[in-house]
């Protein structure tokens, strides 16, 4: 069973850059690749951005490509996931999921096994 604690809300400006960070634990972390989803009220869980086991593919929902960058600690069972140029439709929940390696596409919600209990991301305009 793999525990995933995500880090990192807050509140910005628009144009402003966040960073969140995911700890796992309770399993072998290079067994899993990692994403992150967001989910704004009323609306689905969206794809953000997903990396995998090694850390040498990834992976960006159009919304954010070029704004977002992922990144994982394989030393440390971290990823991250650094936001820049953030706009007002940026703000959601944000949450850090993994999944079991070579199972499923890095963009379906249903590739993933565990999730994080979600952190808030506001960006004002």
């Amino acid at each position: 069973q793999v525990q995933l604690v995500e880090s990192g809300a807050g509140l910005v400006q628009a144009g402003g850059s966040l960073r969140l960070a995911c700890a796992a634990s309770g399993g072998t972390f290079t067994d899993y690749k990692m994403a992150w989803f967001r989910q704004a009220p009323g609306k689905e869980r969206e794809f953000v951005s997903a990396i995998s086991m090694s850390g040498k593919n990834k992976y960006y929902g159009e919304s954010v490509k070029g704004r977002f960058t992922i990144s994982r600690d394989n030393a440390k069972n971290t990823v991250s996931l650094q936001m820049d140029f953030l706009k007002p439709e940026d703000s959601a929940v944000y949450y850090c999921a993994a999944g079991t390696a070579g199972f499923g596409s890095y963009y379906s919600r249903q590739t993933y096994d565990y999730w994080g209990q979600g952190t808030q991301v506001t960006v004002s305009s």
